[in-house]
């Protein structure tokens, strides 16, 4: 039987994820909720269920196919979601594209497909493939699977990671990798926990632990204001990244508000509203911070 996995897209000729133009699978599932996540509907460990009341016409036809009679007609297509068991029904029924089912069982194989059909470009720009999600790592066999078989191919290989996992884990992937993406959001494991819903203890030492083993680290900070802005998260992060060996980059990602709609697509609350992306001012003042500690950083 062919190994499948969940992902929920597949970005073509993409030049942010990676050396070179890439292609970037994204798996579906991810132990965190980060306030500010920017694509909500990867938490989930299965598809999700996305409706989008502005492109409604109120019509009714996603409450007459619903198999679990979970749609109620009442000013808007109100989907009672612990009935709803994302079949897709409704979706395939809604001919404004006012529902959609966010993520896909696929095999390997499909993925393999679409990621060589891109290797023109990858050859020519030094390129390759970008696992990121979502936690790929939350799908470690398919993932694995996909490594091995892209290493067979001689596809350059990035896994864009939270850390947030064993050891064991990414000890069993590494050899595969040839860059690892890694997310550093919080030093004070408190907030961190607030914000993300997890501890940052394993991020933390399963980063250095790369580091001791030599591996490769392109690491990417999310800088979300009212969060982890201050001086005193920032010079915390850049004495613990400037003390490791291997950390190829620190990447400064300013926060911004355009996945809201999602949350309210997905019936999921907000919790950043009124939240301005940070002024390109303090983008640089924050990168100055990192740069004091000779760090080579790059603002985006």
């Amino acid at each position: 039987m062919a190994q499948t996995g969940i992902i929920f897209d597949i970005k073509k000729y993409a030049i942010n994820d990676g050396p070179g133009i890439r292609t970037t699978v994204f798996f579906q599932g991810c132990p965190l909720s980060c306030w500010w996540c920017h694509n909500p509907e990867s938490q989930p460990r299965k598809p999700a269920l996305m409706y989008r009341a502005n492109r409604c016409v109120l019509c009714g036809e996603c409450a007459t196919v619903c198999p679990q009679s979970g749609i109620q007609i009442n000013g808007s297509a109100e989907t009672d979601r612990s009935k709803c068991d994302t079949c897709g029904t409704c979706a395939e029924s809604c001919y404004y594209g006012a529902r959609e089912v966010s993520g896909r069982e696929v095999t390997v194989e499909e993925v393999l497909a679409e990621i060589e059909r891109e290797t023109p470009f990858h050859d020519q720009s030094g390129g390759g493939v970008t696992f990121s999600g979502g936690e790929p790592l939350i799908q470690r066999s398919f993932l694995m699977a996909l490594l091995r078989a892209c290493k067979e191919r001689d596809i350059h290989t990035v896994v864009d990671t939270s850390g947030y996992t064993t050891w064991e884990a990414l000890d069993s992937i590494r050899g595969f990798v040839d860059l690892f993406f890694y997310d550093l959001k919080l030093m004070d494991n408190e907030r961190h926990i607030r914000y993300t819903g997890v501890s940052n203890e394993p991020i933390l030492r399963n980063l250095k632990s790369l580091s001791e083993h030599r591996h490769p680290v392109y690491v990417r900070i999310p800088l979300i204001p009212g969060v982890n802005d201050d001086g005193v998260n920032l010079r915390q992060s850049a004495e613990l990244l400037a003390s490791l060996p291997n950390v190829t980059g620190v990447e400064l990602m300013g926060y911004h508000d355009i996945a809201a709609a999602k949350y309210e697509a997905l019936g999921m609350s907000y919790r950043l509203n009124g939240t301005k992306p940070p002024t390109v001012e303090h983008m640089q003042q924050a990168g100055s911070i990192l740069d004091r500690y000779r760090l080579k950083v790059k603002i985006s």
